[in-house]
C-alpha cells in the first residue's frame, strides 16, 4: 500500500505589490531584487486576513474542489509560525469558518471528531505535520488527514529582509490513495538549536512609555510578527542543515547521489532563488568540485553544467515563489505546486518521476525526502490554474502598502474581497465578510 498527498490547494491573498516600486522607494536598484533574488511581486494581505483566514480559504477551497465529505477528515495539522493565540490553534480558527459554510450540506460541526492541532518550527513546521500525518495514515490506512501550511511573512519597514515578504496557505490531503504523489518513508533529518531567526517577546519598562498612566504595570511584553534575525548567519544555518540531512538520506536510502534520480529539487523559498544559491555545496561535494573558498564557490554557480542542472530541476519551481514572495511554512508546498503546474501547462508526463524535497526551518532544522508523481497526478493539478490566479490579482500602491503593514486601515482594499475574515478575538471568534455559497450538490 502506497501513502502520500492525494489532492492539494492553495490561497494567496488578492492584493501585491509590485517588488520595483518597493525598490525604488528604498534606493534599491530594482534589478538586484528582481534579477539577483527573483523577486517580482509581493503578495500581501488585506486588511482582515491573517494565517487563520488564509488557511480557512486553502482548506475550503481543497473540500470543493476535490468533492470531499469533510466528515471523512481525521486531522487538520496546521504548520504555521504566524499563530492568532498563545494558547488557542489558528486551525481551530480556520476550522471554525470552513464549518460554518459547509454547515447548510454537512450539518452543524462538521469537523467535530476531527484532530486539530498547530505545529510550530519557522518554516518547516507544516514539513513536520505532513511527516506525522503521514505516519497517522500509515498506521490508519482507511483515516485521511489533512496538512495546512498557512503564514505571513512580515518584516520592519525598511528592514533587509522587507522585499522578501509574502504570505499564503497551501492544503494538502493525506491519504493511502496518493493520487498526486506517493511519498516514502525515508526521512534525513538535521537539528542544531541556533538563534539565526527568532521572534522574542520585547521587554519594555514603564518609564520608557510615553503617558503612561499611574496603575500601568512596571514592565511590558510585546510579542510582534516582525523577527530578529541575521540574514546572512540564517543563509549558512540553512546550507549547514540541508546539507547534513542531506548526507542523513543518502546514509538511510545507501543511493549514492540522489538529486540526480530527481526531476524536480522542491525548496524553502525563502526568496525565489535560494534554492539554487544554496545548493551548490551538495552539487560540489557530490561532483568532487572544489568549494573552499568565494572565487570557488562562484566558480560552481557559474559553470555550464551547474546552470543546466538548475534550468532542468529546480526553475519551473521557483516561478510562483517570484509572483508572491516568502510564505515561511507554505513555501515548500508552492514550490511544488509550481513545478507540477507548469508541467501540466507544458503538457509534460511526470508519471513515476521522482522529486525530492529538502525542507529548513529557522533555529534550526531541516529534512529531506522523496516522492514520486502518481499516474493520476493531471486530474489533481487541473484544478489549480495557478498562474492564472496570480495574474488576477490587484496591485496596490506604496502608500497603501505601508499603511496595511502599520494596519492604518480599517476597511478592505479590494472591493470585491468576499473571502474569511477575522474582525476580533471573543466570544464570536470568525465573521464573514461578504456572502460566498458552495454548491455541493
Amino acid at each position: 500500500m502506497s501513502f502520500g498527498i492525494e489532492a492539494a490547494s492553495y490561497y494567496v491573498p488578492s492584493l501585491y505589490l509590485e517588488i520595483k516600486d518597493l525598490a525604488e522607494k528604498r534606493g534599491i536598484e530594482p534589478a538586484k531584487l528582481e534579477k539577483g533574488l527573483g523577486l517580482h511581486k509581493m503578495g500581501f494581505p488585506d486588511v482582515h486576513e491573517d494565517a487563520a483566514t488564509f488557511a480557512a480559504e486553502a482548506l475550503l477551497k481543497l473540500i470543493k474542489d476535490y468533492n470531499i465529505n469533510p466528515k471523512e477528515i481525521s486531522r487538520i495539522y496546521l504548520g504555521t509560525e504566524s499563530a492568532l493565540d498563545a494558547a488557542k490553534p489558528t486551525a481551530t480558527y480556520a476550522m471554525q469558518m470552513v464549518e460554518k459554510v459547509l454547515a447548510n450540506n454537512f450539518g452543524e460541526r462538521c469537523f467535530k471528531n476531527c484532530d486539530v492541532v498547530d505545529m510550530t518550527f519557522a518554516c518547516i513546521g507544516a514539513v513536520d505535520a505532513l511527516h506525522n500525518s503521514l505516519d497517522f495514515v500509515r498506521v490508519n490506512p482507511d483515516k485521511k488527514a489533512v496538512v495546512i501550511a498557512s503564514d505571513y511573512a512580515k518584516y520592519e519597514l525598511a528592514s533587509s529582509g522587507e522585499y522578501t515578504q509574502g504570505g499564503g496557505a497551501v492544503a494538502v490531503l493525506v491519504s493511502s490513495k496518493p493520487d498526486l504523489i506517493e511519498i516514502e518513508n525515508n526521512w534525513g533529518v538535521a537539528t542544531e538549536s541556533v538563534f539565526d531567526f527568532f521572534k522574542p517577546r520585547r521587554n519594555f519598562n514603564k518609564e520608557n512609555l510615553t503617558n503612561a498612566p499611574e496603575n500601568f504595570p512596571d514592565k511590558i511584553e510585546i510579542f510582534t510578527d516582525e523577527p530578529v534575525f541575521d540574514g546572512q548567519y540564517s543563509n549558512q544555518c540553512y546550507q549547514d542543515r540541508i546539507r547534513e540531512a542531506y548526507t542523513h538520506y543518502k546514509e538511510i536510502t545507501g543511493v549514492e547521489k540522489p538529486y540526480e534520480n530527481w526531476k524536480y529539487l522542491i525548496f524553502h523559498l525563502p526568496y525565489a532563488f535560494h534554492g539554487k544559491r544554496v545548493f551548490t555545496e551538495i552539487y560540489s561535494l557530490e561532483n568532487g568540485l572544489p568549494y573552499s573558498n568565494a572565487d570557488e564557490q562562484k566558480a560552481v554557480a557559474k559553470s555550464e553544467d551547474y546552470i543546466k542542472f538548475i534550468n532542468e530541476k529546480i526553475e519551473k519551481s521557483q516561478r510562483a515563489s517570484s509572483e508572491i514572495g516568502n510564505m515561511y511554512t507554505a513555501s515548500i508546498f508552492m514550490a511544488l505546486l509550481s513545478a507540477l503546474q507548469t508541467s501540466f501547462n507544458e503538457n509534460e508526463d511526470l508519471s513515476g518521476q521522482e522529486i525530492g524535497f529538502l525542507g529548513y526551518g529557522s533555529g534550526s532544522k531541516s529534512k529531506v525526502f522523496a516522492g514520486k508523481v502518481s499516474p493520476n497526478w493531471k486530474s489533481v493539478a487541473e484544478k489549480w490554474n495557478l498562474f492564472e490566479s496570480l495574474k488576477n490579482r490587484l496591485a496596490i500602491n506604496f502608500e497603501t502598502y505601508e499603511k496595511l503593514h502599520r494596519k492604518q486601515m480599517d476597511s478592505s482594499v479590494n472591493p470585491d474581497y468576499k473571502g474569511f475574515g477575522l474582525q476580533s478575538v471573543e466570544k464570536d471568534n470568525p465573521v464573514l465578510i461578504g456572502a460566498r455559497y458552495y454548491d455541493f450538490q
